[in-house]
Protein backbone atom coordinates (compact mmCIF):
# COMPACT_ATOMS: atom_id res chain seq x y z
CA UNK A 1 0.00 0.00 0.00
CA UNK A 2 3.01 2.23 -0.17
CA UNK A 3 3.17 4.47 -3.22
CA UNK A 4 3.43 8.12 -4.07
CA UNK A 5 3.14 10.00 -0.79
CA UNK A 6 2.61 13.28 -2.61
CA UNK A 7 -0.26 11.83 -4.64
CA UNK A 8 -1.71 10.27 -1.48
CA UNK A 9 -1.75 13.64 0.28
CA UNK A 10 -3.11 15.44 -2.78
CA UNK A 11 -6.09 13.11 -2.79
CA UNK A 12 -6.69 12.91 0.95
CA UNK A 13 -6.60 16.59 1.87
CA UNK A 14 -8.98 17.87 -0.86
CA UNK A 15 -11.32 14.95 -0.18
CA UNK A 16 -11.52 15.82 3.49
CA UNK A 17 -11.91 19.55 2.90
CA UNK A 18 -14.65 18.92 0.34
CA UNK A 19 -16.37 16.43 2.64
CA UNK A 20 -16.58 18.84 5.54
CA UNK A 21 -17.43 21.86 3.42
CA UNK A 22 -20.40 20.11 1.77
CA UNK A 23 -21.91 18.42 4.79
CA UNK A 24 -23.70 19.81 7.79
CA UNK A 25 -21.49 21.65 10.26
CA UNK A 26 -21.33 20.36 13.84
CA UNK A 27 -23.26 23.37 15.13
CA UNK A 28 -26.01 22.98 12.52
CA UNK A 29 -26.10 19.24 13.09
CA UNK A 30 -26.62 19.82 16.80
CA UNK A 31 -29.45 22.23 16.16
CA UNK A 32 -31.14 19.93 13.65
CA UNK A 33 -30.75 16.85 15.85
CA UNK A 34 -32.18 18.51 18.92
CA UNK A 35 -35.23 19.72 17.03
CA UNK A 36 -36.68 16.31 16.19
CA UNK A 37 -35.83 12.65 15.81
CA UNK A 38 -36.24 10.84 12.52
CA UNK A 39 -36.75 7.19 11.61
CA UNK A 40 -35.16 4.86 9.08
CA UNK A 41 -35.65 1.19 8.37
CA UNK A 42 -31.88 0.63 8.32
CA UNK A 43 -29.06 2.63 9.84
CA UNK A 44 -25.42 1.82 9.13
CA UNK A 45 -22.78 3.04 11.57
CA UNK A 46 -19.35 3.09 9.96
CA UNK A 47 -18.02 3.92 6.52
CA UNK A 48 -15.30 1.50 5.49
CA UNK A 49 -15.68 -1.25 2.87
CA UNK A 50 -18.09 -3.16 5.14
CA UNK A 51 -20.34 -0.18 5.77
CA UNK A 52 -20.47 0.97 2.16
CA UNK A 53 -21.07 -2.52 0.77
CA UNK A 54 -23.93 -2.90 3.24
CA UNK A 55 -25.26 0.49 2.16
CA UNK A 56 -25.15 -0.40 -1.54
CA UNK A 57 -27.00 -3.67 -1.03
CA UNK A 58 -29.54 -2.15 1.35
CA UNK A 59 -30.22 0.74 -1.02
CA UNK A 60 -30.69 -1.62 -3.96
CA UNK A 61 -33.24 -3.48 -1.82
CA UNK A 62 -35.15 -0.19 -1.51
CA UNK A 63 -34.54 0.02 2.24
CA UNK A 64 -33.42 3.67 1.99
CA UNK A 65 -30.47 3.26 4.40
CA UNK A 66 -28.97 6.10 6.39
CA UNK A 67 -25.23 5.94 7.04
CA UNK A 68 -23.43 7.71 9.86
CA UNK A 69 -19.92 7.78 8.47
CA UNK A 70 -18.36 9.43 11.51
CA UNK A 71 -16.51 12.70 11.84
CA UNK A 72 -12.91 11.82 12.72
CA UNK A 73 -14.23 8.98 14.87
CA UNK A 74 -11.28 7.50 16.72
CA UNK A 75 -9.09 10.18 15.19
CA UNK A 76 -9.45 8.71 11.68
CA UNK A 77 -11.29 10.28 8.75
CA UNK A 78 -14.45 8.67 7.40
CA UNK A 79 -13.48 5.53 5.55
CA UNK A 80 -11.47 4.04 8.38
CA UNK A 81 -8.08 2.37 8.09
CA UNK A 82 -8.02 2.71 4.30
CA UNK A 83 -7.78 6.48 4.73
CA UNK A 84 -4.34 5.99 6.32
CA UNK A 85 -2.92 3.86 3.49
CA UNK A 86 -1.32 4.69 0.18
CA UNK A 87 -1.37 2.07 -2.61
CA UNK A 88 -3.97 -0.67 -2.19
CA UNK A 89 -2.84 -3.51 -4.45
CA UNK A 90 -4.91 -6.44 -3.19
CA UNK A 91 -8.47 -5.19 -3.82
CA UNK A 92 -9.95 -6.78 -6.98
CA UNK A 93 -10.67 -4.57 -9.95
CA UNK A 94 -7.61 -2.35 -9.72
CA UNK A 95 -4.72 -4.13 -11.47
CA UNK A 96 -2.46 -1.09 -11.10
CA UNK A 97 -3.48 -0.47 -7.48
CA UNK A 98 -5.42 2.44 -6.08
CA UNK A 99 -4.77 4.88 -3.27
CA UNK A 100 -6.66 4.22 -0.05
CA UNK A 101 -8.42 7.62 0.12
CA UNK A 102 -9.40 7.34 -3.54
CA UNK A 103 -10.91 3.90 -2.96
CA UNK A 104 -12.85 5.28 0.02
CA UNK A 105 -14.19 8.09 -2.11
CA UNK A 106 -15.34 5.64 -4.76
CA UNK A 107 -17.11 3.57 -2.10
CA UNK A 108 -18.88 6.73 -0.95
CA UNK A 109 -19.88 7.82 -4.45
CA UNK A 110 -21.37 4.41 -5.21
CA UNK A 111 -23.30 4.34 -1.94
CA UNK A 112 -24.81 7.75 -2.65
CA UNK A 113 -25.57 6.85 -6.25
CA UNK A 114 -27.41 3.75 -5.00
CA UNK A 115 -29.61 5.90 -2.77
CA UNK A 116 -27.87 5.94 0.62
CA UNK A 117 -28.14 9.09 2.71
CA UNK A 118 -24.74 9.75 4.29
CA UNK A 119 -24.33 11.92 7.37
CA UNK A 120 -20.90 13.06 8.55
CA UNK A 121 -21.65 12.58 12.23
CA UNK A 122 -20.41 10.15 14.87
CA UNK A 123 -22.85 7.95 16.76
CA UNK A 124 -21.78 8.02 20.40
CA UNK A 125 -24.63 6.30 22.24
CA UNK A 126 -27.37 3.78 21.48
CA UNK A 127 -30.41 2.29 23.19
CA UNK A 128 -30.74 -1.30 22.04
CA UNK A 129 -33.40 -2.29 24.55
CA UNK A 130 -36.14 -0.19 22.95
CA UNK A 131 -37.87 -0.90 19.64
CA UNK A 132 -37.16 0.83 17.40
CA UNK A 133 -33.49 1.28 18.29
CA UNK A 134 -32.46 4.78 19.36
CA UNK A 135 -29.17 6.39 18.35
CA UNK A 136 -27.56 9.61 19.59
CA UNK A 137 -24.95 11.61 17.74
CA UNK A 138 -21.85 13.17 19.24
CA UNK A 139 -22.42 16.52 21.01
CA UNK A 140 -26.13 15.76 21.46
CA UNK A 141 -25.98 12.59 23.51
CA UNK A 142 -26.92 13.88 26.95
CA UNK A 143 -29.64 12.30 29.09
CA UNK A 144 -32.14 15.00 28.09
CA UNK A 145 -31.31 15.03 24.37
CA UNK A 146 -33.62 13.41 21.85
CA UNK A 147 -32.04 10.65 19.75
CA UNK A 148 -30.70 11.70 16.38
CA UNK A 149 -32.49 8.83 14.68
CA UNK A 150 -34.41 5.62 15.34
CA UNK A 151 -34.27 2.49 13.23
CA UNK A 152 -35.68 -1.01 12.87
CA UNK A 153 -32.41 -2.64 11.85
CA UNK A 154 -28.90 -1.52 12.76
CA UNK A 155 -25.68 -2.51 11.02
CA UNK A 156 -22.47 -1.90 12.97
CA UNK A 157 -19.44 -1.52 10.71
CA UNK A 158 -17.18 0.65 12.85
CA UNK A 159 -14.02 -1.41 12.36
CA UNK A 160 -11.04 -1.88 14.63
CA UNK A 161 -8.17 0.53 15.15
CA UNK A 162 -4.63 -0.82 15.08
CA UNK A 163 -2.64 -0.10 18.21
CA UNK A 164 0.37 2.12 17.65
CA UNK A 165 3.19 3.31 19.89
CA UNK A 166 3.31 6.87 18.49
CA UNK A 167 7.07 7.02 18.87
CA UNK A 168 9.21 9.97 17.87
CA UNK A 169 9.28 10.25 14.08
CA UNK A 170 6.15 8.13 13.59
CA UNK A 171 4.10 10.96 12.12
CA UNK A 172 6.82 11.61 9.56
CA UNK A 173 7.27 8.00 8.44
CA UNK A 174 3.84 6.44 8.86
CA UNK A 175 3.05 4.67 5.55
CA UNK A 176 6.54 5.64 4.44
CA UNK A 177 8.10 2.55 5.94
CA UNK A 178 5.87 2.15 8.98
CA UNK A 179 2.66 0.10 9.01
CA UNK A 180 0.36 -1.94 11.21
CA UNK A 181 -0.48 -4.57 8.60
CA UNK A 182 2.21 -6.82 7.14
CA UNK A 183 -0.28 -8.70 4.97
CA UNK A 184 -1.53 -5.43 3.49
CA UNK A 185 1.81 -3.73 2.93
CA UNK A 186 4.60 -6.30 3.15
CA UNK A 187 4.82 -6.99 -0.59
CA UNK A 188 5.53 -3.34 -1.45
CA UNK A 189 8.73 -2.83 -3.50
CA UNK A 190 10.38 -0.72 -0.80
CA UNK A 191 10.48 -3.77 1.49
CA UNK A 192 11.73 -6.42 -0.92
CA UNK A 193 15.15 -7.78 -0.07
CA UNK A 194 15.49 -5.38 2.87
CA UNK A 195 15.78 -5.90 6.65
CA UNK A 196 12.43 -5.39 8.38
CA UNK A 197 11.28 -5.03 11.98
CA UNK A 198 8.14 -6.46 13.60
CA UNK A 199 7.20 -5.16 17.04
CA UNK A 200 5.28 -7.54 19.29
CA UNK A 201 5.47 -10.86 21.04
CA UNK A 202 2.13 -12.58 20.47
CA UNK A 203 0.74 -14.90 17.82
CA UNK A 204 0.02 -12.01 15.45
CA UNK A 205 3.61 -10.80 15.67
CA UNK A 206 4.92 -14.28 14.92
CA UNK A 207 2.52 -14.69 11.99
CA UNK A 208 3.43 -11.32 10.51
CA UNK A 209 7.15 -11.95 10.94
CA UNK A 210 6.83 -15.27 9.10
CA UNK A 211 4.77 -13.64 6.36
CA UNK A 212 7.41 -10.96 5.83
CA UNK A 213 10.16 -13.56 5.32
CA UNK A 214 8.72 -14.01 1.82
CA UNK A 215 10.02 -10.57 0.92
CA UNK A 216 12.61 -9.43 3.48
CA UNK A 217 16.31 -10.25 3.66
CA UNK A 218 15.77 -10.76 7.39
CA UNK A 219 13.09 -9.96 9.95
CA UNK A 220 13.90 -8.64 13.41
CA UNK A 221 11.23 -9.61 15.94
CA UNK A 222 11.49 -6.96 18.65
CA UNK A 223 9.95 -7.79 22.01
CA UNK A 224 10.14 -5.96 25.31
CA UNK A 225 10.65 -9.16 27.30
CA UNK A 226 13.04 -12.12 27.07
CA UNK A 227 10.35 -14.56 25.99
CA UNK A 228 7.51 -14.44 23.48
CA UNK A 229 3.96 -14.51 24.86
CA UNK A 230 2.75 -16.31 21.74
CA UNK A 231 1.43 -19.86 21.89
CA UNK A 232 4.16 -22.48 22.08
CA UNK A 233 3.62 -23.72 18.54
CA UNK A 234 3.69 -20.21 17.03
CA UNK A 235 6.74 -19.20 19.06
CA UNK A 236 8.65 -22.33 18.02
CA UNK A 237 7.83 -21.81 14.35
CA UNK A 238 8.95 -18.20 14.40
CA UNK A 239 12.14 -18.75 16.35
CA UNK A 240 13.08 -21.74 14.19
CA UNK A 241 12.83 -19.72 10.98
CA UNK A 242 16.30 -18.90 9.64
CA UNK A 243 15.30 -15.38 8.53
CA UNK A 244 13.72 -14.33 11.83
CA UNK A 245 16.04 -12.85 14.43
CA UNK A 246 14.60 -12.20 17.90
CA UNK A 247 15.62 -8.98 19.62
CA UNK A 248 14.93 -9.45 23.32
CA UNK A 249 14.30 -6.86 26.03
CA UNK A 250 13.99 -3.99 23.59
CA UNK A 251 11.39 -1.37 22.75
CA UNK A 252 11.31 0.90 19.72
CA UNK A 253 11.50 4.55 20.75
CA UNK A 254 12.20 6.45 17.54
CA UNK A 255 11.86 6.20 13.77
CA UNK A 256 14.63 7.75 11.67
CA UNK A 257 14.66 8.27 7.92
CA UNK A 258 16.10 10.24 5.04
CA UNK A 259 13.13 12.61 4.83
CA UNK A 260 11.33 10.35 2.41
CA UNK A 261 11.48 6.78 3.74
CA UNK A 262 12.35 5.01 6.98
CA UNK A 263 16.01 3.92 7.27
CA UNK A 264 16.61 3.16 10.98
CA UNK A 265 14.85 2.66 14.29
CA UNK A 266 16.17 3.46 17.76
CA UNK A 267 15.86 0.64 20.28
CA UNK A 268 15.91 1.03 24.05
CA UNK A 269 16.98 -1.82 26.31
CA UNK A 270 14.26 -2.48 28.89
CA UNK A 271 16.85 -3.73 31.40
CA UNK A 272 19.80 -1.34 31.07
CA UNK A 273 18.09 1.65 29.44
CA UNK A 274 20.79 1.82 26.77
CA UNK A 275 19.80 2.92 23.28
CA UNK A 276 21.04 1.63 19.93
CA UNK A 277 20.17 1.99 16.26
CA UNK A 278 19.03 -0.76 13.91
CA UNK A 279 19.01 -0.32 10.14
CA UNK A 280 15.66 -1.24 8.61
CA UNK A 281 13.44 -0.30 5.70
CA UNK A 282 10.23 -1.24 7.45
CA UNK A 283 8.66 -1.22 10.89
CA UNK A 284 5.46 -3.20 11.41
CA UNK A 285 3.40 -2.94 14.57
CA UNK A 286 1.81 -6.24 15.63
CA UNK A 287 0.62 -5.25 19.08
CA UNK A 288 -3.09 -5.73 18.59
CA UNK A 289 -6.23 -3.85 17.55
CA UNK A 290 -9.02 -2.12 19.44
CA UNK A 291 -12.50 -2.83 18.02
CA UNK A 292 -14.62 0.32 17.99
CA UNK A 293 -17.50 -0.93 20.11
CA UNK A 294 -17.42 1.21 23.25
CA UNK A 295 -20.45 3.29 22.14
CA UNK A 296 -22.62 0.16 22.30
CA UNK A 297 -22.56 0.32 26.09
CA UNK A 298 -21.83 -3.36 26.64
CA UNK A 299 -25.25 -4.44 25.35
CA UNK A 300 -23.82 -6.53 22.50
CA UNK A 301 -21.97 -9.76 23.24
CA UNK A 302 -18.26 -9.53 22.45
CA UNK A 303 -15.20 -11.67 23.00
CA UNK A 304 -12.65 -10.85 25.70
CA UNK A 305 -10.97 -8.24 23.50
CA UNK A 306 -14.14 -6.43 22.43
CA UNK A 307 -14.86 -7.95 19.01
CA UNK A 308 -18.57 -8.46 18.40
CA UNK A 309 -19.57 -12.11 18.34
CA UNK A 310 -21.85 -13.21 15.51
CA UNK A 311 -23.69 -16.43 14.82
CA UNK A 312 -21.58 -18.73 12.67
CA UNK A 313 -21.87 -17.95 8.97
CA UNK A 314 -23.99 -14.85 9.54
CA UNK A 315 -23.75 -11.28 10.81
CA UNK A 316 -26.45 -11.83 13.45
CA UNK A 317 -25.60 -10.81 17.02
CA UNK A 318 -27.23 -11.53 20.36
CA UNK A 319 -29.49 -8.50 19.80
CA UNK A 320 -32.27 -9.21 17.26
CA UNK A 321 -32.12 -6.63 14.51
CA UNK A 322 -28.49 -5.69 15.13
CA UNK A 323 -25.88 -6.95 12.67
CA UNK A 324 -22.08 -6.66 12.74
CA UNK A 325 -19.87 -6.46 9.65
CA UNK A 326 -16.21 -5.95 8.91
CA UNK A 327 -13.29 -5.70 11.28
CA UNK A 328 -15.49 -4.89 14.27
CA UNK A 329 -16.41 -8.59 14.24
CA UNK A 330 -13.26 -10.00 12.66
CA UNK A 331 -10.16 -10.46 14.79
CA UNK A 332 -8.55 -12.82 12.30
CA UNK A 333 -8.51 -11.55 8.71
CA UNK A 334 -8.99 -7.78 8.96
CA UNK A 335 -8.81 -7.18 5.20
CA UNK A 336 -10.76 -4.72 3.06
CA UNK A 337 -12.10 -7.46 0.82
CA UNK A 338 -13.32 -9.67 3.68
CA UNK A 339 -14.93 -6.61 5.27
CA UNK A 340 -16.76 -5.85 2.02
CA UNK A 341 -18.05 -9.42 1.85
CA UNK A 342 -19.42 -9.29 5.37
CA UNK A 343 -21.05 -5.94 4.57
CA UNK A 344 -23.03 -7.68 1.83
CA UNK A 345 -24.01 -10.40 4.33
CA UNK A 346 -25.18 -7.81 6.87
CA UNK A 347 -27.43 -6.07 4.35
CA UNK A 348 -28.97 -9.37 3.25
CA UNK A 349 -29.46 -10.44 6.87
CA UNK A 350 -31.07 -7.09 7.69
CA UNK A 351 -33.36 -7.30 4.64
CA UNK A 352 -34.53 -10.78 5.70
CA UNK A 353 -35.08 -9.61 9.28
CA UNK A 354 -37.20 -6.65 8.19
CA UNK A 355 -39.22 -8.83 5.82
CA UNK A 356 -39.98 -11.25 8.67
CA UNK A 357 -41.08 -8.39 10.94
CA UNK A 358 -43.37 -6.96 8.25
CA UNK A 359 -44.83 -10.40 7.64
CA UNK A 360 -45.55 -10.90 11.35
CA UNK A 361 -47.15 -7.46 11.58
CA UNK A 362 -49.31 -8.21 8.55
CA UNK A 363 -50.48 -11.49 10.07
CA UNK A 364 -51.19 -9.80 13.42
CA UNK A 365 -53.24 -7.12 11.70
CA UNK A 366 -55.45 -9.74 10.11
CA UNK A 367 -56.10 -11.60 13.35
Amino acid sequence: MFGSVARFRSLLIPALSTRFSTTTSPATAISNTMSASRHSKVVIVGSGPAGHTAAIYAARANLKPVMYEGMLAGGIAAGGQLQTTTDVENFPGFPSGILGPELCERFREQSERSGTEILTETISRVDLESRPFKLWAEWTDGPDDAPAITCDALIIATGATAKRLFIKGEDAYWQRGMSACAVCDGAAPIFRGKPLVVVGGGDSACEEAMFLTKYASEVYLVHRRDKLRASDIMAKRALAHPQIKPVWNKTVVEAIGDGDLLTHVVLKDTVTGEESQLATSGLFYAIGHVPNTSFLGGKVTTDSTGYILTQSGTTLTNVPGLFAAGDVADSRYRQAITAAGSGCMAALDAEKYLAEIESEEHISAKV
